[in-house]
């Protein structure tokens, strides 16, 4: 900052030293460094291609400035100020006086107009020499070099040392606040002016102070300068009317805005525009086009302004027809596209709306001198329209055909997209782009490439990003936040959420969304019901967004009372939104009745519609239910609505229909579906196969009409196990290596399974060894694979392989290697690995380990053993299939009254069930005891219970 005594120093300097020599030993003027000698040096700058430092400037001619020179007063580059000031130093006669002043002045106004740091402070010291600082119009001009230039801090220097200030100079300085975006400080500048210093104001400072007012979005200060422009009658004045109406639109007082925009008596077209992109600015884009037709049917001149907004307008609205009425109306009044810069981006944005990419280049290709808006317009659009490698191939051609450097409304549209489609090695480059171009500090290109980092599940990088910000806004914190929540580092997420309320008093909405999304499991309850209280306290409790997130969260959390309770707060103003959320999220966490339940009472108390995916969650759940009935209802309610042609919807039907055993409907809802893609082939082959149609779901196979995905060959390796024949099994296997699918992990344990059920262990071997990656479900189906062939000793050796290796068992590893131990009568070591399942591996024992271990005992006969395990359970009512289980070793052994008692609790379990029946009656007869058989038998008949008929494969070849 210039003080005092700088300048009685650098004026007594100017005495006996030249400006050059100043220049390099003053601090303040470090931009001049590259000037190390007296002599002329040369340095490039953007604005023009040399700028020539005077050897001295202490002898000035005046008359060869005043006539030779006077067209380079006239121009407005600031390239014509330094040749000028380039001329003066060479053209001096050597004597001692200096130029006028008004020729001095003249530089500074020309400077002025485009200036650097250096040619600001160059004319500043020139003054000084001149001691023209004392002329306040001078020092204003070089006080406004100086805030063009973006030496904000000289500014406000020299302001300090001007004495006499008048209402021009304050004018000057609340400018210079505002055009450096200080607004807080201009606003703070005119308190001063006019309460602690006293100076009157006029209209002038009041536009300034309102302009920044506007950009600042303060509502009641501004409406503070309207009282003070009325109190002094400067209302009528047409400029300020337009700041007024430009404030009150960006403050979100449109009403305010309109009233002043319809009490202005004579509009000039700035009026217009004004309240056209103040409609757009608060969401009105239809008002946008009734300002725009009542501009034109009035008779009033249209601008390119006018033009590009109510383009942006149409664009909002989706208003095809009504954008190329205006696109024609702009032709006609002269504002084409390719004259008009504006028009011709706003045109750019038009047609990517509309998807016509062919227009948007055209207009594009049309444009002679192309600015960044242009291809920041054509880069958005192409990215919104899935054109990533021609949005890239543009960036490309910005850089290296256009000579435009992107600036931060560049990387703010590319590094979003990066995280959207997962382009990390991109987002990466276009984080070196910021380093280089030292655009790294600015929040919003710092804060997309923390989030594009973790959605890239990159937490490191956008971790090591947030710490190493030295300034970190909420919109930072939120980021940070949600990133963690998306990597599941939940408790990092919560840390860092109280860590934020320290720095901040407040938090917003979408901080409290990211902190509610770290809430997704049951441990965190507590902290998601702290997170609720915070939405209460903050207000946001009847916001929409707000309790969508809180009923998922507690859904996920377990907390069932809470959801509804949520839910039954907000019926009225329940949207389809909020329903979905509640049935969605219920059926993803398998609370499968509730989703019916939350329909129904959906379609009783609200007014909104099933969409898509109301009806995909509640015909899943149906079929997670096995009901039949309820999925036939919801077949015939989407075939009444739109919804019911969705491809999704109709392959859940499929899918429903097949796990409710109703394979003909399935192979019925596939053939009348209008649109199939792969994923119905897939839906429809996995019904017949999950239902022991092996021999349908070939067939199909057979009749694919899209290429076939990792999914469809496990559900046609699944049909192949099923019929045992491996002859089908080698022609799919056959399929995986001419599609590349031998590396995927499934595929190779889908294999391994179909091998070993058609009795060939040593290809599954073949396949285990071959696989490229061993993954957890390909050790499983080794494992089963030896347990089905009685090599338990084998199984257990591939289990402790795998442990040694560092891979953990899961709770299907322990199936496998319990059901092996079973098959071959290793009792004691099956034992051993159940105790070893959670006390040594983590894993919780669930029914199908229970039903092993029911099954390894009664084969070896311990069948009390099997009773007394079953009663101890961790369980209130053990499931049938462990009972079954011991039914099934009593009747293997002949234990007529176990399996009698084991019978009646399992009539209890499943009244319907007709094979325990049979069990029980075969039991009878086997011991002799005819009597109680024939009296199974007539039970069975009396109930109607009816077993399935058996069947046997024979291969006849596919037809």
């Amino acid at each position: 900052m210039f003080g005092c005594k700088f300048q009685t120093k650098f004026t007594r300097l100017l005495r006996t030293e030249s400006l050059a020599t100043i220049l390099q030993k003053n601090p303040s003027f470090t931009q001049l460094q590259k000037f190390s000698s007296l002599s002329f040096q040369f340095v490039r700058f953007p604005q023009y291609s040399s700028f020539a430092l005077p050897q001295e400037i202490s002898e000035h001619a005046v008359s060869p400035i005043e006539t030779s020179h006077a067209a380079c007063w006239r121009g407005t580059a600031p390239y014509d100020a330094s040749q000028l000031l380039d001329k003066m130093s060479h053209s001096r006669p050597k004597k001692s006086d200096y130029p006028l002043l008004r020729d001095v002045f003249k530089i500074v106004q020309i400077v002025t107009r485009d200036p650097s740091v250096v040619s600001a402070a160059l004319v500043h010291a020139l003054a000084l020499k001149q001691g023209a600082l004392a002329d306040l119009p001078f020092a204003t001009s070089v006080l406004t070099a100086y805030s063009r230039a973006k030496d904000f801090r000289s500014s406000l220097g020299l302001f300090g040392e001007i004495p006499g200030k008048d209402v021009v100079l304050w004018n000057a300085m609340i400018t210079a606040c505002a055009e450096n975006k200080l607004f807080d400080t201009a606003v703070d500048c005119f308190k001063k002016m006019v309460g602690e210093e006293g100076y009157g104001y006029d209209l002038t400072t009041l536009v300034v102070v309102m302009t920044a007012l506007s950009n600042s979005r303060s509502l009641i200060k501004g409406q503070i300068v309207h009282g003070l422009s009325v109190k002094n009658g400067m209302l009528k004045d047409l400029v300020f009317s337009n700041a007024l109406i430009d404030m009150y639109a960006k403050c979100g007082d449109f009403e305010s805005s309109e009233c002043i925009f319809e009490g202005t008596e004579c509009k000039d077209i700035v009026s217009w525009n004004t309240v056209i992109s103040g409609c757009l600015r608060n969401d009105r884009p239809d008002e946008a086009l009734r300002y725009f037709r009542h501009m034109t049917t009035s008779k009033n001149d249209v601008d390119s302004v006018s033009i590009s907004c109510s383009m942006a307008a149409c664009t909002c609205l989706r208003e095809c027809s009504a954008g190329l009425a205006i696109h024609g109306y702009g032709i006609k009044s002269g504002y084409a596209e390719s004259n008009h810069i504006s028009v011709a981006n706003s045109l750019i944005s038009f047609y990517f709306q509309f998807r016509d990419i062919c227009a948007a280049l055209h207009v594009f290709k049309g444009i002679v001198f192309k600015n960044l808006v242009s291809w920041n317009s054509m880069i958005k659009g192409l990215l919104l329209n899935g054109e990533v490698a021609e949005a890239l191939h543009c960036l490309h051609s910005m850089q290296f055909v256009g000579s435009t450097q992107p600036d931060i409304a560049t990387l703010v549209t590319i590094i979003p997209f990066c995280a959207e489609l997962m382009l990390l090695r991109e987002g990466k480059a276009a984080h070196g782009f910021t380093i280089r171009r030292e655009m790294v500090t600015e929040f919003s290109v710092i804060n997309s490439l923390i989030n594009m980092y973790s959605k890239n599940n990159n937490i490191i990088h956008a971790e090591y990003l947030f710490v190493n910000m030295p300034q970190k806004d909420l919109m930072t914190w939120n980021t940070m936040i949600f990133g963690y929540a998306l990597n599941g580092e939940h408790y990092e997420a919560q840390a860092l959420f109280k860590k934020m309320l320290v720095c901040f008093s407040k938090c917003t909405l979408p901080t409290l969304l990211a902190a509610t999304a770290s809430c997704d499991f049951p441990e965190s309850l507590q902290f998601g019901r702290s997170i609720h209280v915070w939405h209460v306290k903050l207000g946001f409790s009847d916001h929409t967004f707000a309790v969508n997130a809180l009923m998922h969260m507690y859904i996920i959390c377990g907390d069932l009372v809470a959801t509804f309770a949520l839910l039954g707060g907000m019926l009225v103003k329940c949207d389809i939104t909020s329903w979905n959320t509640v049935i969605a999220g219920c059926n993803q966490n398998g609370y499968s009745q509730e989703v019916l339940e939350s329909f129904n009472l959906m379609r009783k108390t609200s007014l909104a519609l099933h969409n898509s995916t109301t009806l995909l969650n509640v015909i899943t759940a149906c079929g997670n239910l096995g009901s039949s009935f309820n999925g036939k209802l919801l077949h015939g309610l989407a075939l009444k609505t739109p919804s019911g042609y969705d491809v999704r919807v109709q392959n859940s039907l499929i899918t429903m229909y097949g796990r409710v055993g109703d394979t003909e409907s399935a192979r019925l809802a596939f053939n009348l579906s209008h649109d199939h893609n792969l994923c119905s082939w897939n839906c429809v082959i996995s019904a017949l196969s999950q239902n022991e149609d092996a021999k349908r779901a070939l067939e199909l196979f057979r009749s694919l009409d899209f290429e076939p995905n990792e999914i469809t060959i496990s559900t046609v390796l699944s049909a192949c196990t099923q019929l045992g024949e491996m002859q089908y099994g080698k022609q799919i296997h056959g399929h995986v290596f001419r599609f590349g699918f031998h590396k995927n992990p499934f595929i190779s344990s889908a294999l391994l399974d179909m091998y070993s059920s058609c009795g060939r262990l040593d290809f599954a071997e073949k396949v285990f060894l071959r696989s490229p990656k061993r993954s957890i479900p390909t050790w499983n189906s080794l494992i089963s694979a030896y347990g089905f062939h009685n090599f338990g000793e084998k199984a257990i050796e591939t289990f402790q392989e795998m442990i040694r290796i560092g891979i953990h068992p899961s709770n299907s590893t322990f199936t496998s290697l319990l059901s092996a131990c079973s098959h071959s009568g290793l009792v004691d070591e099956g034992c051993v690995y159940y105790d070893h399942m959670f006390s040594k591996y983590q894993v919780q024992p669930e029914t199908e380990h229970y039903v092993c271990m029911v099954h390894m005992l009664g084969r070896a006969g311990k069948l009390r053993e099997a009773y007394d395990f079953i009663n101890n359970l961790p369980l209130a009512s053990p499931q049938p299939g462990v009972w079954g289980a011991l039914l099934s070793s009593c009747s293997y052994h002949g234990d007529v009254d176990m399996g009698r008692e084991v019978a009646h609790i399992l009539f209890a379990l499943e009244p319907e069930n007709v094979s325990y029946y049979v069990a029980l009656c075969n039991m009878y007869v086997a011991a002799g005891r005819w009597e109680e058989a024939v009296e199974l038998r007539t039970l069975i008949h009396d109930k109607q219970l009816k077993k399935p008929a058996g069947y046997s494969v024979i291969d006849v070849g596919l037809r």
